[in-house]
This record gives structure tokens, C-alpha cells and sequence, in this order.
């Protein structure tokens, strides 16, 4: 799968989660499925415009990461053309994903993420200006949403719509409404939908992808052309590797064993501290001890340990306590990781519904702290 320029060994994206796709996390996961694309962390528009210390510290890539990728949020088209251009002019990206999916309450409700679908002449003038800003630097643009707000209020074919139409390279649905949040299945249908609606750019599918035989599965009944990963790699940044196999029609090994789990989690521990210093990294390394070990029978005990983590040296007698030997226990891989919470009640600005055919831009200016997702 191509998006503009960038060819993918396959048609597999990991989606850009807060928190968690810094340089570190995508540098294991490339190890393990070199060739594919992988989606920093989303940041505001406007902070990045307005030079916000946090933003600028979020925007980072190893040294010879290609291709970089970044996603950003805002609902100012001027903001949004902005920031891609200074993008652009520093040659600091290869290609901008847009986020229109998010569901935090302080994103929607000033108007952004998943709330801007909700008005389709604004979201026309988001895409066309990051569009027109990213031209000149041959920077693909794309573009990631949920079902809508509710399940009363789709919105996801006419976003769909209107993407194709102001020239994105790509679009990827996540098959819930902002309401579900992460609670319940995805609804894979509204993906198959939204391919048959949209012709001529490639339609990616996410949510509830756990195993690569699940991507196989969601292009089969969808028909859609790739996949977006998000909770399902957490702790298990071989899921690409399993995916490139998967969608080759190559046989896919076993899970790892403890043993071999142990190694990536002192490797990514290692990462992050060369990356965020020891202290930092060792505070951020404790949600993901947790998730590696799901799945695994280790203990109560081990799995407290490791939350309260604050060395390299104590990272590693920990894991030097673990079996080697563990498999995971059956349907291990399919233990939901992340967030499950939903239905969450939506935050939108007030009377933001009243006027869904209006294009005037949210004033977003005061929250320039607010780069994450």
C-alpha cells in the first residue's frame, strides 16, 4: 500500500496514542516490523505554532527514522496550515496525520477531535487547508475518525466523503462512536461501509485488532485496504512482525515466551532512559511493565514491583525474577489492554450543536498547553 509517496512493506499503521508512540516504543516496534508506518504521539496545532516547550519536546525522531510521521489536532484552519508549514520548513516530517477520532473531553469540548466531523464545512476547510499547506513539501496528508459522536449522529461516510474530495492520501476509521469510547466491540460494518462510499484513496480499518489473524479477518469481511493498530500492540510490539506474516499469507509463530519478553522489556527500558532520563523513564516504563505481562502467569507480587519501578539496575533484578519459561496462558493475546471505559458522556462547547452548518473555528488560542491526546 502507497500513501502518496510512502511505500509500506504493509498496508499496517500504528496509530498515534498519548503517552505511549514516543521514539522509543516505535523504535521497538520497527525492529520487530520494519516498513511500516508508525504515528508519533498527537499534538495541538497551535501549540506547535506558538513554539509550546512540551510540543516541541513531544516532536522528536530518532536519528534515521524514516518515514516520520506525526499527527496533529486543532480546529483552526489557519492554525492547522501553520503548523504543517512549519513542518514543512524544516524539513521535520515526511507525512501529517490529522485526528478527528479523539474523544477526551478537553478536545471536544473546545470544538476539537472528534467533535469536528459534527460540522462539515469546518472539517472541509481543516483538510483543505493542511492540504494546501503540506503541497509544497510533498508531505501526504491523512486523516483518522470515529463512527461520529453517537450512534444517532454517523457522520463517518461524509467525512469519508469530503476527505477524497479535498485530496488526502488516505483516511482510517475507528469503528466507534465517541460515546462508546472504548467500551464494546467495534463495528466493523461501518468500515466496510465506508470503503464502498469512497473511491480512490485508500480506507484503513481500527479497533478491536488483538492478533494479526484479526486484521486478516477485518480486510476480508470490510474489504477495506489496511489496518490502524492502537491498543492491541501495547506490551507487544511483535504484533507487527506477526501482521507483515499474517498479511503475506505466511505462517505466523507463537507468542514469545517469557524469556524472550523479558529481553524487548530491559531494551525498552533502556530506550526510554536515553530518551527521557532515568527518573522519567523509569515512571513512564511502569504502565508498559504492566502490559507486557499481560497474559503471563507471574504473580500478584512481581507485578507491584514493577509498578513502583524507579532504576535500570532494580529494572533488571525484576525481571530477572521472572520464569523464563512462561508461556502465555490461552487467549493471553486477547486480554483488552489501554483504556476500556464507556459510554462516556460527550464534552462539546456550549450550543455547538445548534449549528452544524456553520465553518467558524473554535478559539483555541488559550490552550496552547493542551499538546497531547
Amino acid at each position: 500500500m502507497r500513501i502518496g509517496p510512502i511505500e509500506l512493506a504493509a498496508p499496517v499503521v500504528l496509530a498515534p496514542m498519548a503517552g505511549v508512540t514516543n521514539a522509543p516504543f516505535r523504535a521497538l516496534c520497527r525492529r520487530f516490523g520494519p516498513g511500516l508506518l508508525y504515528v508519533n504521539e498527537m499534538v495541538m496545532a497551535t501549540a506547535l505554532v506558538w513554539g509550546n516547550a512540551k510540543t516541541e519536546r513531544m516532536v522528536s525522531f530518532a536519528p534515521g527514522e524514516q518515514p516520520r510521521s506525526l499527527q496533529l489536532y486543532g480546529s483552526n484552519p489557519a492554525m492547522l496550515g501553520a503548523a504543517i508549514s512549519r513542518l514543512g520548513d524544516g524539513g521535520r516530517v515526511d507525512h501529517v496525520d490529522l485526528n478527528f477520532g479523539c474523544p477526551a473531553a478537553k478536545v471536544t469540548r473546545r470544538g476539537g477531535g472528534a467533535a469536528v466531523p459534527a460540522k462539515p464545512r469546518l472539517l472541509a476547510a481543516l483538510l483543505r487547508a493542511a492540504v494546501r499547506a503540506a503541497e509544497p513539501y510533498g508531505i501526504p496528508v491523512t486523516a483518522k475518525f470515529r463512527i461520529g459522536l453517537f450512534d444517532t449522529m454517523p457522520t463517518h461516510v461524509q467525512t469519508g466523503r469530503i476527505a477524497a474530495e479535498e485530496g488526502l492520501a488516505a483516511i482510517a476509521l475507528h469503528a466507534r462512536t465517541a460515546e462508546q469510547h472504548y467500551a464494546g466491540r467495534a463495528a466493523w460494518p461501518a468500515i466496510g461501509e465506508l470503503k464502498a462510499a469512497v473511491q480512490g484513496i485508500p480506507v484503513l480499518g481500527n479497533g478491536d485488532i488483538w492478533e494479526a489473524a484479526d486484521a486478516r479477518a477485518m480486510m476480508a469481511e470490510t474489504g477495506c485496504d489496511g489496518v490502524v493498530i492502537g491498543r492491541g500492540c501495547l506490551g507487544r510490539p511483535w504484533l507487527f512482525g506477526q501482521l507483515i506474516e499474517a498479511l503475506a499469507g505466511r505462517p505466523v509463530g507463537p507468542a514469545p515466551v517469557l524469556g524472550e519478553v523479558r529481553l524487548v522489556m530491559a531494551e525498552h527500558g533502556r530506550l526510554l532512559a536515553d530518551h527521557l532520563g532515568e527518573n522519567l523513564a523509569m515512571r513512564d516504563f511502569r504502565k508498559h511493565a504492566a502490559w507486557y505481562l499481560t497474559g503471563y502467569p507471574v504473580g500478584g507480587d512481581i507485578r507491584r514491583r514493577l509498578a513502583m519501578v524507579s532504576s535500570l539496575a532494580e529494572l533488571d533484578d525484576l525481571l530477572a525474577e521472572l520464569d523464563p519459561r512462561l508461556g502465555l496462558v490461552p487467549g493471553g493475546q486477547r486480554i483488552r489492554r489501554g483504556h476500556t471505559n464507556g459510554p462516556i458522556r460527550v464534552a462539546l462547547p456550549d450550543g455547538y450543536l445548534d449549528r452544524l452548518d456553520d465553518d467558524v473555528a473554535p478559539d483555541d488560542g488559550d490552550l496552547v498547553v493542551l499538546s497531547g491526546g
